[in-house]
């Protein structure tokens, strides 16, 4: 799933006090937030959509990659190799 970055402002001291406290107890902001971030996406967007977006996501994952080709520098260096 392509990932966006949000920016949020927030007091500063309470931010330290925040990472200060959490570091205590081996918690880890990043998670945090995004257990936050997955709560009001639950909360806030309805069932059929998040059904929708997680079946666009899923198709996605099961595209199959299309095998690269060989490039033509490649290709006549290997043509040059066979006609001996």
């Amino acid at each position: 799933m392509k990932q966006a970055t949000l920016q949020i402002k927030f007091d500063e001291e309470k931010l330290n006090a925040i990472k200060q406290y959490m570091g205590k107890k081996d918690a880890d902001l990043q998670t945090e937030l995004d257990d936050v971030m997955q709560k009001l996406y639950e909360k806030h967007v309805p069932a059929p959509v998040r059904e929708y977006i997680e079946s666009r996501d899923s198709r996605v994952q099961e595209k199959p990659k299309r095998p690269s080709r060989p490039s033509s520098t490649a290709a006549a260096n290997n043509d040059s190799n066979t006609t001996v």
